[in-house]
């Protein structure tokens, strides 16, 4: 098989119906699979599956078992010499995953391409990135990133430098949307299941670069994501969901910090 494309969930049936249907209507290879891998599976997700999409694998668990887990659980299944991993608030346009698949065939020194990312006003979203640094997470964290020097910082890991509109090697790449190869995965290994939420692509793309593959920003692929729009609306909710999230970031940023501490960061264009 050629492509596998896994579709990592979590408790949003009516978005992830609409993911799938973009796929199925805009993908237009005759030699791929879709595979759903979910996390604390709900009876709304399964009967969502059962009713519209019963061709497709679907890959329950009873736990949110988080983000790398459900990546590596489709992995274990893939069939594909290609796989293309996408959230399920993923909206693919017409020829985006052919263009994107394209791409990495002809160029066996990628280990990781990505889309440009889409707001739905066609306006271009940060899905590429310089590797963290401790000064990264207090900037981002704190008032201080409001000071002129921590702005300038974080502009930087940003890559505001960058017009996002020519291929380009990036050290990292949001992992809401990428492609990679069997060959690459066996190489690099699987996502590190210690992240649950946050800093999972971060690791894999390291990884893939400390083995010598790139990773791409491929803005010949263009693809919509529903960033940032399933919190609750009461500013409250709003507040304390932002608070949790804060604190597993952080809790992520000091597990990646310690297991590369020491290590120098991979050099490239």
């Amino acid at each position: 098989m050629e492509l596998s494309i896994i579709v990592t969930h979590y408790k949003n049936p009516e978005l992830l119906k609409t993911c799938l249907e973009s796929i199925t209507q805009n993908v237009s290879l005759s030699n791929y699979e879709i595979i759903v891998s979910d996390s604390e599976t709900e009876e709304r997700t399964e009967t969502m599956m059962k009713e519209y999409f019963p061709e497709i694998k679907f890959l329950p668990a009873k736990e949110n078992v988080g983000f790398s887990l459900t990546v590596n659980n489709g992995l274990a299944i893939a069939k594909g010499k290609y796989i293309l991993i996408l959230n399920g608030d993923i909206i693919v346009k017409k020829d985006s995953v052919e263009n994107l698949l394209d791409y990495i065939k002809n160029n066996p020194d990628v280990g990781i391409a990505g889309p440009q990312l889409l707001n739905f006003n066609e306006t271009s979203q940060p899905s590429t990135f310089r590797f963290y640094t401790p000064l990264t997470i207090v900037y981002r964290r704190t008032p201080l990133g409001k000071l002129s020097f921590a702005k300038k910082h974080l502009d930087k890991f940003l890559m505001k430098d960058f017009d996002h509109q020519s291929v380009k090697e990036v050290d990292w790449i949001m992992g809401s949307a990428l492609m990679t190869s069997r060959v690459a995965v066996e190489k690099v290994g699987l996502m590190d299941d210690r992240f649950k939420l946050y800093f999972e692509d971060t690791d894999w793309c390291r990884r893939f670069w400390e083995q010598g593959l790139k990773v791409i920003y491929f803005p010949g692929s263009q693809m919509f994501h529903y960033h940032g729009r399933g919190s609750a609306g009461k500013s409250v909710i709003q507040s304390l969901l932002s608070n949790r999230l804060t604190w597993i970031h952080i809790a992520s940023a000091i597990k990646y910090f310690l297991k590369y501490s020491g290590k120098e960061i991979p050099k490239h264009n």
